[in-house]
């Protein structure tokens, strides 16, 4: 899910007569260079250390605190950076995120064999759209927003698992026209981790830091509402998420790493049948405790859409379910994974037929609620990330979940506030002077 742009500021140059002290005018361009791409950009840029998220148990840590999150989604940060009329989209919505005290975004570091595709096919990468993702990363530390950067997508969007098929089958060596054969054809797994691989190695053109070794990274998540619907018995799945964790940490020991699930519960868990959202869900091949109970995952991600898992259901009925689902994979973050619980993924659609504006702002206030309490008990709800912000000119990125933030005042000053009790409850750390000035404005 996507958003949109906005206007570009319009850069000044004051040109002085004569001997208008040169050597100032010289000392203010290297300045303005040094600031647009060094480590000027901000406090957080400013830092010469930042530290790597890890956790402790049900909780994420930095610098020696419990971390709680407050973030968002923008997938598409890669795939407008790589042109530069559409590149200023990228520092206004993280300029957005870090005025609402955001610390988390969600995006896509993958596009796979499609339009501005970063791996235009097995192997062979666009060094161009490389260098937009370099500039993603850059631009996130100097906001002071951390990513979570999704590896590949099981939907078609920007590929998916179903070009890495295509790929196998073009070139002969595909098992299946399948795309669950993505879990497990050889050829495929191997094409799989040639891309992480090269991703996880690639040193950033603007920083020199390899994209394994640097903290501005929050998280891997291998991808993006991962349904095998040909073996509902998991254990497909199972057995590829088993691999390529164990292949991702062999390469990457620094970062925290995620499934990408939904959340559904698999056909041997009980609550199967008391909190999926209809029986449908237990046949996907997905398995939310068995999958996040894999030792190499350090947290379980959740989805949460239930106008459209649900059909023809009232708003407050669905209210209820949010909270029931939320309250359940906490639980079962806290009593059978011991691991941090994110709701990486919520959204309520504007298409519904009883939509009202007013019921968005319901909604998100129903999840930040829930993880604030979480949070006051120290459980392993961890955080949320809205689906998702965009900015103005984006309509083409937009789908019926997505907000421009500042166009949206109620949930505006909800993130906000959100962001700010829950950095109160164990103080905002030294990478996070940015939110203890915007929450110390508003107490």
């Amino acid at each position: 899910m996507t958003l949109g742009s906005s206007a570009k500021k319009k850069k000044m140059v004051v040109a002085g007569n004569g001997l208008f002290y040169p050597i100032i005018g010289f000392a203010s361009c290297v300045a303005f260079i040094y600031m647009s791409f060094g480590n000027l950009g901000s406090n957080f840029g400013n830092q010469t250390k930042l530290s790597f998220v890890g956790r402790n148990g049900t909780q994420f840590m930095l610098d020696g605190k419990a971390f709680y999150i407050n973030g968002w989604n923008s997938y598409w940060l890669m795939d407008n950076s790589v042109d530069e009329h559409r590149k200023p989209r990228v520092r206004q919505i993280l300029q957005a995120g870090a005025k609402m005290g955001l610390t988390v975004c969600r995006t896509w570091a993958f596009n796979d064999g499609d339009y501005n595709a970063l791996q235009i096919s097995p192997g062979h990468f666009n060094e161009q759209v490389f260098k937009a993702l370099d500039h993603v990363i850059v631009e996130a530390r100097q906001q002071g927003i951390r990513l979570l950067l999704c590896l590949v997508n099981n939907l078609q969007a920007y590929g998916g698992k179903t070009q890495y098929v295509k790929w196998a089958w073009e070139e002969g060596v595909g098992l299946s026209a399948s795309n669950d054969s993505f879990f497990f054809d050889p050829s495929i797994r191997n094409y799989f981790k040639n891309y992480v691989k090269t991703l996880l190695t690639r040193k950033n053109t603007l920083n020199g830091i390899q994209y394994r070794n640097d903290p501005t990274i929050f998280a891997w998540e291998l991808i993006n509402e991962p349904r095998c619907i040909t073996d509902a018995s998991g254990d497909t799945l199972q057995d590829w998420i088993e691999e390529m964790s164990a292949f991702v940490k062999a390469i990457d020991k620094n970062h925290l790493l995620t499934v990408g699930l939904e959340g559904f519960y698999g056909p041997k868990s009980p609550k199967r049948l008391t909190v999926n959202p209809e029986m449908w869900a237990s046949r996907l091949g997905s398995d939310f405790i068995r999958n996040s109970k894999i030792p190499n995952i350090d947290f379980a991600s959740v989805h949460i859409y239930p106008d459209h898992w649900f059909h023809d259901e009232e708003f407050h009925n669905n209210l209820k379910f949010v909270s029931k689902w939320m309250r359940s994979h906490i639980e079962d973050g806290d009593n059978e994974l011991n691991k941090p619980v994110m709701f990486t993924e919520y959204g309520l659609s504007n298409e519904n037929k009883d939509f009202e504006p007013s019921q968005r702002g319901r909604f998100y206030k129903t999840i930040l609620d829930v993880i604030y309490k979480s949070a006051k008990k120290n459980q392993s709800g961890a955080g949320a990330l809205a689906w998702q912000f965009f900015v103005g000119g984006m309509d083409e990125y937009n789908d019926e979940f997505g907000i421009i933030p500042w166009e949206s005042p109620s949930e505006y000053k909800m993130m906000i506030e959100q962001s700010c009790r829950l950095a109160r409850l164990k103080g905002p750390t030294q990478q996070q002077r940015n939110l203890k000035d915007l929450c110390s404005r508003r107490q």
